[in-house]
């Protein structure tokens, strides 16, 4: 049996879903609104981090949304999600690996500093710092810090561009080699990238690839999966 603990919004949780999808899995879903209930301390023993996604499989708890995608790769292979060619195979782990070091972490900081502002910043000071404080990964703290205190102007914020310059600059140089990002059949790299491409959108920058026809048109492609519409 798979569960699958997991919030609406979540990017992390939404590569989760997608790989579900694909693999045309049935899974008992608990939606986490977010809201603190991901501190829940019965939560929190199934993920000490706090964070969603989080799958429990025959009683097993798997964490970390990449690792989950490559657990239920391995566990369900059809239909494949890694590419066969060792290059390619290549490319799709450093798809994965690029979005957790650099696209995560300029995903917080631009949520934080857009969408997710306002509420934070109404806050005072001491308000803030113990909302803030409530996170167990410090470090997703100083990110939202950054966005809501100091914009998309700050460092972080400026440095968050940066990283998704550089996303769309891999995705429109692997447009050029084929259909996919990590070759000639959509994987994991692709499902990766995914979550960001719609936040991006859900924060109207999509004005971000106008100038880069091969992520239009690999974007295109995405949205016509049937995955897209159910994850």
């Amino acid at each position: 049996m798979l569960e699958l603990y997991h919030g609406f919004t979540s990017v992390c949780a939404q590569k989760a879903r997608l790989t579900l999808a694909e693999k045309g899995l049935e899974w008992e879903s608990h939606v986490m609104a977010l809201n603190g209930d991901q501190l829940d301390p019965a939560y929190l023993k199934l993920n000490p981090n706090g964070v969603v996604p989080t799958l429990v499989h025959d009683g097993n708890v798997i964490v970390e949304s990449t690792v989950i995608m490559h657990y239920l790769d391995d566990t369900f292979p059809t239909p494949p999600l890694m590419p066969r060619d060792p290059l390619d195979r290549a490319r799709a782990h450093m798809f994965t690996k690029l979005m957790d070091e650099y696209i995560h972490p300029a995903c917080i900081v631009y949520t934080f500093a857009t969408a997710n502002r306002g509420p934070l910043a109404s806050l005072s000071k001491e308000q803030r710092d113990a909302q803030l404080a409530r996170a167990p990964l410090q470090r997703q703290s100083e990110y939202k810090r950054a966005g809501v205190e100091e914009g998309l102007n700050s460092p972080m914020g400026k440095e968050a561009t940066k990283s998704f310059e550089k996303l769309l600059k891999w995705i429109q140089e692997s447009s050029e080699r084929g259909p996919w990002l990590a070759g000639p059949d959509f994987s994991l790299a692709d499902i990766a990238a995914i979550p960001y491409m719609v936040r991006l959108e859900m924060l109207k920058l999509s004005r971000m690839w106008d100038n880069k026809p091969g992520v239009a048109k690999w974007w295109e492609r995405v949205k016509m999966r049937p995955s897209y519409e159910t994850a």
